[in-house]
């Protein structure tokens, strides 16, 4: 009889993009691909970024207004405009305006009923709502998936705060994966981590970084870029210097309506690629996890149920 790991792995593998219905995506990965420039500056990147945190209402904003809220001359407004495919900042509001529309007229938990807690949950919701939009189109999830489950071995990177869902991620990996290494502490240990997985013959690093985003995981990043490795990064950003490191970058809400921050969605994301990864060798999968069931059993890793 397989075990619950076991019968999930078998039932649970994602649907090839071919069988898949289209889905609108989420208004943040329209912004996304809409801003999808690698040689966008860090001035008109704060643009995106404040685009994509503050739709609904940017949208609406004067030229004078939005350069005002991001700290932007006019001018730089404009140029952005043009630099991701349109006439003026004017014909860029109209897309943006439509995209907010849509929005609006969703069917999105309202974020002004409740008390803080229920809010704190209405956030995560519509952040879970965004990445289930994503996942409409699941290629670019099952394609790294394969590639991280071909990397052996595979190095998981997570530092300060983002070293918790570094390390879920990599013992989980562990139990269908023959060389999972595991990053948290950053400098030189990372890079000699780094450095000896490629050594090693690893080809690929998931790296997590979450607010507030460390300098050293972006040190690290390139030191494994430097080195010839490969980068995937859950992450909350879509644009910026870590974005623009990774090979992929899978963007996701984090929630920030409590005093720390809480990841519904990241944690989400990470096990999508570990379904990814078992559905990219299941002959391997099912044979690592029947393995670990007769140890775990002989030495009674867990209580009966």
């Amino acid at each position: 009889m397989p075990s619950p790991q076991q019968a999930r792995a078998q039932a649970s593998a994602i649907t090839s993009p071919k069988a898949v219905v289209e889905v609108e995506a989420a208004p943040a990965s329209q912004l996304r691909t809409l801003f999808d420039r690698p040689r966008l500056s860090p001035g008109q990147r704060r643009i995106a970024q404040y685009l994509i945190d503050h739709l609904t209402e940017a949208a609406f904003l004067s030229i004078t207004d939005l350069a005002d809220r991001v700290g932007v001359s006019q001018p730089s407004v404009t140029r952005f405009a043009a630099a991701v495919g349109f006439s003026g900042y004017p014909a860029l509001r109209e897309r943006l305006q439509t995209i907010a529309l849509g929005t609006i007229g969703g069917t999105g938990v309202s974020e002004e009923s409740g008390n803080e807690l229920q809010s704190a949950v209405d956030a995560e919701i519509e952040n879970l709502e965004n990445l289930r939009r994503d996942f409409a189109d699941p290629a670019q999830v099952i394609d790294t998936g394969r590639k991280l489950s071909e990397s052996t071995p595979l190095t998981v990177l997570g530092l300060r705060i983002s070293a918790s869902l570094a390390e879920y991620f990599a013992y989980a990996a562990r139990r269908i994966h023959p060389d999972v290494r595991l990053v948290t502490l950053g400098g030189s240990v990372a890079y000699d981590a780094l450095l000896q997985s490629r050594e090693a013959g690893g080809t690929w690093v998931l790296a997590f970084s979450l607010p507030r985003h460390a300098q050293e995981t972006l040190s690290a990043i390139r030191v494994a870029r430097q080195a010839g490795l490969r980068v995937a990064l859950i992450t909350d950003l879509a644009l910026g210097p870590l974005a623009d490191e990774a090979d992929v970058t899978f963007a996701t809400g984090t929630g920030s309506r409590l005093v720390f921050d809480s990841y519904a969605a990241p944690g989400l994301m990470a096990a999508a690629l570990l379904q990814a990864m078992t559905d990219a060798d299941p002959e391997r999968t099912h044979a690592r996890l029947e393995e670990y069931e007769q140890i775990s059993e002989q030495h009674q890793f867990f209580l009966k149920d």
